[in-house]
């Protein structure tokens, strides 16, 4: 799974220097908006709402942001849109697979974005289920380090069901089966420790190396794809190593 947390590590290093934050903004509003449809609109009963809300806040969304998509979600105010989960399939540089999540209310609009993105930047589309079985779906929780020992961390969570414990660098990554993510994340705020995210991906059981000049196409291609308005997540089975990283950031 070593390429698994690279990937991690590089996603979590993007994101932090990303200054796209209008366009995160809009991300998290309408996880919110869908988690307080799917679930109702009391945090405290829909764990996926409170992770919802809880990321948002740590992002700096304003509050009446957050409270207007709760609402619009759960039906207590008007104007919620019908968002639909759509997954796109292809392949990147040098055959790395990536997955496209979509939350959109224009099925037509967010297929046109995709493609377009995905062409533009070396990338082909695929059919459905021709990437798809190289990633499973688990519970990602991150959290930061501060003192804790990735032991710590472990003891924590075992009993509820963690698979492993990633250590990330500034942050670690615990990874459960999707039905556990709320016993891992439960378990780790009874212990008193405060995570930054909690949700469900799309991890890769295979990865593709990616010297300097691969990953600067596949992170080109991630970038573009994360400019498309409909795209929520983009999961890709590239392995980076702290070297190549380095060398990106220089």
């Amino acid at each position: 799974m070593s390429g698994h947390s690279k990937w991690a590590t590089t996603k979590h290093k993007k994101a932090a220097i990303d200054a796209k934050r209008g366009k995160l903004f809009a991300r998290l509003i309408k996880n919110i908006e869908v988690a307080a449809r799917t679930g109702g609109g009391d945090p405290d009963g829909n764990p996926t709402l409170w992770d919802a809300i809880q990321k948002a806040k740590k992002n700096s969304v304003p509050a009446d942001n957050i409270e207007r998509a709760r609402k619009r979600g759960a039906g207590e105010e008007a104007g919620g849109a019908d968002w639909q989960t759509i997954m796109y399939e292809g392949y990147g540089p040098n055959g790395v697979a990536v997955l496209i999540e979509c939350l959109t209310d224009n099925r037509n609009r967010a297929a046109s974005e995709v493609r377009t993105a995905m062409t533009r930047n070396g990338g082909n589309m695929a059919d459905p289920g021709s990437v798809a079985y190289l990633f499973n779906r688990k519970g990602v929780v991150i959290l930061p380090k501060n003192e804790l020992s990735e032991d710590d961390v472990l003891m924590a969570v075992l009993d509820a069901g963690a698979e492993e414990v990633n250590d990330l660098g500034e942050n670690y990554e615990v990874v459960s089966e999707p039905t556990d993510l709320i016993a891992v994340r439960t378990a780790l705020k009874d212990a008193g420790y405060d995570y930054e995210s909690a949700e469900a991906n799309f991890v890769p059981s295979m990865t593709v190396e990616a010297d300097v000049e691969v990953a600067r196409k596949v992170f080109r291609l991630i970038d573009a794809l994360e400019d498309c308005d409909d795209v929520q997540n983009v999961f890709a089975n590239v392995d980076v190593s702290d070297a190549v990283l380095e060398e990106l950031d220089a």
